[in-house]
């Protein structure tokens, strides 16, 4: 491998047009992409996105990010973020992102990568930048999280608080702790804006809960 791509590369994840304009000394830059990626030294996420081998990285690439460039705009959100946060008991290995675009799925080499349409009035509700040791990614604050589940999730029809409750913390298995220090606000204007009868129902259980205290 030209070490020089290693070394003018700060991430672990980069794109076509940062790979070629490193290899423009090469008569043919594209032939030279190609046989990094069958020698292991870079890794072919999708078209025109890669990320360091494993004996070239510095860090572990981050999936959050890669699922931000893969399909975008979008967010990290649903069942992966609400892992993320510790809210749910379960690992989560596919991402599910929220995008104003059209729903897709990208089953890539380093994993599965599904992006969920929302209404545009909606997309930007409660999305947060996190910061992590090589850069930043868009993902869904722990309400926006739990909001695009709930609106995903077509297997459960709630129709008032005690069934919305039942789901929240019998299907779902919902950290209680962490879903009562939730923003009542924030998931109610998440229902709001999604028109979603079924989120509305679990921010009524969430601000009954914080009008007792």
């Amino acid at each position: 491998m030209n070490v020089d791509i290693r070394r003018q590369i700060a991430g672990e994840e980069f794109d076509y047009q940062t790979l070629m304009a490193l290899l423009s000394a090469y008569s043919n830059p594209a032939m030279k992409i190609g046989a990094l990626i069958k020698a292991g030294d870079i890794i072919r996420v999708k078209k025109g996105l890669y990320v360091f081998g494993e004996r070239h990285r510095r860090r572990p690439y981050s999936m959050e990010l890669l699922a931000n460039l893969i399909y975008g705009p979008s967010m990290v959100s649903s069942d992966y973020m609400l892992a993320h946060y510790g809210l749910i008991p379960e690992a989560v290995y596919a991402l599910t992102s929220a995008t104003f675009k059209r729903p897709k799925t990208f089953k890539t080499p380093l994993g599965v990568f599904i992006y969920k349409q929302a209404p545009a009035r909606y997309y930007p509700v409660g999305m947060r930048r996190v910061e992590f040791k090589g850069g930043a990614f868009l993902a869904a604050s722990p309400e926006r999280a739990l909001a695009d589940k709930i609106r995903e999730d077509s297997g459960n029809i709630l129709n008032n608080q005690k069934e919305a409750e039942q789901y929240l913390f019998e299907d779902l298995r919902l950290d209680e702790e962490g879903f009562f220090s939730m923003d009542a606000a924030l998931l109610e204007e998440c229902a709001r804006l999604a028109r979603s009868r079924k989120i509305r129902f679990c921010a009524a259980v969430l601000k009954k809960r914080k009008a007792v205290k």
